[in-house]
């Protein structure tokens, strides 16, 4: 059986929680020896206590499962701290303002790490009255395609979804727009910044 908790992040967080072996126990409504087995790797939590373990421990159970809690430490909402994520099952496009755990469709999703763009994937970016027209130079059939553009400023961002057979571009308005992001379904996340309004 694979092992989906372990026991050394079971005792971290017990620790963390000040909570003793046997405090856990009554807690879950299990013996004390039950927790020690699961601490040492020697028995595993029933499935049906991972959820009640979660809130003892004070996480979530995406956190238990993956074994560290996640801390949001963008408190002051910074927009270059911007994650994007996307779901490999349905295109879903989520975005977060800082470490999460995201899931879409059952799956936990890792946030989507930003490259230089080169190649097909360069963009274009011209100034049209107060707004900013950006192209991908980038195929766009069912099979390789551009799934969004996302224009992003210092209080917030616009994100244009963009669907096969369409055009790989999009108008977004120009305000203090510092980064533009595009994902392209086989390449993945391509970042430019605009500050001192750089072409790519």
């Amino acid at each position: 059986m694979d092992q989906y908790v372990t026991g050394a992040v079971i005792r971290k967080l017990r620790e963390e929680r000040k909570l003793s072996q046997s405090r856990l126990a009554e807690i879950l409504g299990v013996s004390d020896k039950a927790v020690s087995k699961w601490e040492t790797g020697r028995g595993y939590p029933d499935i049906t206590l991972i959820e009640p373990l979660a809130d003892a421990l004070g996480i979530s159970v995406i956190e238990l499962l993956r074994g560290r809690n996640v801390t949001n430490t963008n408190r002051s909402a910074n927009m270059e701290k911007l994650r994007f994520y996307v779901c490999p099952i349905c295109g879903n496009v989520l975005c977060a303002a800082g470490e999460a755990v995201v899931s879409c469709c059952g799956v936990t999703l890792p946030p989507l790490e930003a490259e230089e763009p080169e190649g097909e994937h360069r963009c274009v970016v011209e100034d049209v009255e107060d707004e900013k027209y950006v192209r991908i130079v980038h195929p766009m059939n069912r099979a390789h395609f551009i799934s969004f553009i996302a224009a992003v400023r210092d209080e917030g961002f616009e994100l244009v979804k963009l669907y096969p057979e369409g055009g790989a571009e999009a108008r977004v308005k120009t305000g203090r727009t510092r980064w533009l992001y595009w994902y392209c379904n086989r390449h993945g996340l391509f970042r430019l910044s605009l500050r001192g309004d750089r072409r790519g």
